[in-house]
């Protein structure tokens, strides 16, 4: 089974109008770790940024507008896809796997795909994805009420998963922890 645990930081909440400035995750094969990456983007120029966003993962637009362009970061993040699967094999592709990536991340990342204009999302990722906070969601019906939220440092507390608060809204940090938390949610 092949997952890449993924996170994306973006520089605002529509992926039709907004970029982003941070994808970084963990390629899995069959339980076994293969690769992590953290690749740091320039948002798409032709998007609007919101200095709002942003602060939410301590960037301002003057750092991210020096990350790489955003050709590049793709053209390296598909070479990267591109040593685990064979995207012109529709039986091998990836499960994208994060923390409520179905109504927010695989959106942004789709809209990437499109801004690069590459229309082979789908040679890569299989349309149903993990989302670990569905996930989670099944785990600790009962104590829901218990949690002041769901988002992802307060579930993974919950969990028992140390977190370090500086380190929310690091994409890779965040797939660190989304990992750790899909380990002790997953019904095998």
């Amino acid at each position: 089974m092949k997952l890449l645990f993924y996170d994306l930081e973006t520089a605002g909440l529509d992926p039709c109008k907004n970029g982003i400035h941070q994808i970084s995750g963990c390629v899995e094969i069959d339980g076994e770790e293969k690769e992590c990456f953290d690749f740091k983007v320039a948002p798409n120029p032709a998007m609007e940024i919101s200095e709002q966003s942003l602060a939410i993962s301590g960037k301002t637009k003057e750092e991210v507008m020096v990350y790489p362009p955003m050709e590049i970061v793709f053209k390296q993040f598909i070479e990267m896809l591109s040593k685990y699967i064979d995207r012109y094999d529709k039986k091998d592709k990836f499960f994208l796997v994060g923390y409520n990536n179905t109504s927010f991340d695989n959106n942004f990342l789709r809209a990437w795909f499109a801004q690069n204009n590459d229309n082979y999302y789908g040679s890569w990722f299989w349309p149903n994805t993990i989302d670990v906070y569905v996930l989670a969601t099944q785990k600790f019906m009962k104590e829901r009420g218990e949690m002041s939220d769901f988002k992802l440092k307060t579930v993974c507390r919950h969990a028992g998963i140390s977190v370090d608060e500086s380190k929310i809204h690091d994409a890779i940090y965040d797939i660190e922890i989304t990992r750790a938390l899909y380990k002790k949610v997953i019904v095998e």
